[in-house]
């Protein structure tokens, strides 16, 4: 069956487990499951054990209920059923489960295009408005700084005017970077180049001072298909953001290797199909990480806990993970943060635009920079 099915008795026994069911929660298939308490074998959900728990308390079971696995981040769609005796008696509850992830990422995903556009129309007036006056601000204070003299406080006031000012027009180019809708330019693109790339533009822009940057990519990696120019982006921001949180003194770590994965594991018509090839990338650094309870909002637009920050980094992060059809997973704990980035080898996003081009084998760069 291609949906989960899980039934358990009165008593809280199993009766009842699937291969789906055991692969949506994530459980190795065992025998033994059968017979066992269901708060033992789903011990790393408690949010479903809770769900099960109340099942023979409630008057009117979920229908088509939705509930999202904090131990995972799986959404699962499920409907409760009591099994009943001969005697009309509730012996058992079962539960049917589907797992509902991609649709839930394809409805968000959705939700996302549509208030960009409504925000794309706006920030272009607001941008048209606004970049004339900043540049008019930024050449006219480079006009007095030259006719104050050398006055240290007027020199000080003034480069304070142009810093700020190219500040709000930076702030003004990411909005439309961040609205502006995503036409991707697809060919057979090597992630050890994009990586080596990023590491260029991210140092450019940011100095790494006492920084030690560590690449540990995996021979072999196959290209996928993906925007060489857009995964720079991504990549170089991710860089940037470690590179501010450790201030000058700490690692970096960015790491490369296959991966597959395995969500969906029939088709529409329900024959079996291979797993995705993927290729996973890990940023990751060993600064002072990022509160548990910012982790859901990190990657929203204008959010940040930087002082000079716009908060449209990670949000254009997420968008053009989004276009390549991949996931982005944040990592974070007292220490260090690990941003994880899974893409398919072969996209399969209708926003794309074919490019030919000859394939680009991945090369093994050094371990140390």
């Amino acid at each position: 069956m291609r949906n989960g099915v899980l039934a358990i008795t009165r008593d809280g026994a199993i009766a009842e487990m699937n291969d789906e069911a055991f692969r949506i929660f994530q459980l190795k298939r065992t025998s033994n499951a059968v017979g066992r308490p269901f708060i033992e074998v789903l011990g790393k959900h408690p949010d479903m054990v809770r769900v099960l728990k109340n099942a023979f308390e409630l008057s009117h079971l979920p229908n088509r209920a939705e509930l999202r696995l904090k131990s995972s981040g799986k959404v699962i769609g499920y409907t409760l059923s009591r099994v009943y005796d001969e005697r009309g008696r509730a012996a058992g509850v079962a539960v049917f489960f589907k797992d509902l992830t991609k649709v839930e990422q394809m409805e968000e995903r959705e939700r996302l295009r549509d208030r960009l556009v409504a925000l794309g129309e706006m920030a272009a007036a607001i941008a048209h408005e606004v970049k004339n006056p900043l540049a008019g601000i930024e050449v006219m204070a480079g006009v007095l700084k030259r006719q104050v003299g050398q006055s240290p406080d007027a020199q000080s006031i003034l480069n304070d005017i142009i810093n700020e000012a190219k500040m709000a027009n930076r702030i003004v180019h990411e909005a439309l970077e961040f609205v502006r809708p995503i036409r991707l330019q697809v060919e057979h693109t090597s992630i050890a180049d994009v990586i080596n790339d990023s590491v260029s533009l991210a140092e450019s822009k940011v100095p790494r001072r006492n920084i030690h940057l560590r690449l540990d990519l995996e021979d072999g990696l196959p290209p996928i298909q993906g925007d060489h120019h857009q995964l720079c982006q991504l990549f170089t921001n991710l860089l940037i953001n470690a590179f501010e949180a450790l201030e000058g003194t700490g690692t970096v770590t960015l790491s490369a290797r296959e991966g597959v994965l395995d969500e969906e594991p029939h088709g529409p018509a329900g024959e079996p199909h291979a797993p995705t090839r993927t290729v996973v990338v890990d940023v990751a650094d060993d600064g002072p990480g990022v509160p548990r309870e910012l982790t859901d909002r990190i990657f929203n637009a204008f959010f940040t806990t930087k002082p000079q920050g716009s908060g449209l980094g990670l949000a254009i992060v997420r968008k053009v993970v989004d276009a390549h059809d991949g996931k982005i997973d944040i990592l974070s704990s007292g220490k260090g943060t690990r941003f994880r980035i899974t893409l398919p080898v072969s996209g399969a996003d209708d926003w794309f635009t074919a490019k030919t081009g000859p394939a680009t084998m991945s090369g093994s760069p050094e371990d140390e920079l």
